[in-house]
């Protein structure tokens, strides 16, 4: 199976839908942040690992401990996986930390920013403008 197979592209899916209900519905771990998301997952071609990336909304420590859960729960997120989905080999899953989300969120805040800097300087020249 190719890396960009039809089927590889299938199993990702497919493992990513699952690891989301997973982490959300079926592990008790008060460290696993409730705002925690699977944002890609990479099964390899010969099914014996996975790398999933994980965005957790919120500050370094939150995601610190989450990673952690995460990390202290692979076994029994790997059997839950195993009986959800049938695959010839159950992967090994690695979690990588994601930070494209809040990267997002925070240039947003930027731009908004700008934007709202922008205004203001306009509505100022405006009224003095008017003044004079």
């Amino acid at each position: 199976m190719r890396k960009n197979s039809v089927k590889n592209i299938r199993v990702n899916g497919e493992v990513q839908r699952v690891l989301a209900e997973i982490i959300h519905g079926e592990i008790k771990d008060p460290r696993i942040s409730p705002l925690t998301s699977v944002v890609a997952v990479e099964v390899s071609p010969d099914l014996k690992n996975c790398k999933a990336w994980i965005s957790v909304l919120g500050d370094e420590q939150a995601q610190e401990d989450t990673l952690a859960g995460l990390k202290s729960a692979e076994g029994f997120i790997r059997g839950k996986l195993a009986k959800t989905i049938n695959l010839r080999n159950t992967p090994e899953i690695r979690f990588v930390l994601d930070q494209s989300i809040a990267y997002g969120v925070d240039m947003s805040r930027k731009i908004d920013e700008v934007n709202r800097d922008i205004h203001e300087r306009e509505e100022e020249e405006s009224g003095t403008e008017e003044s004079e």
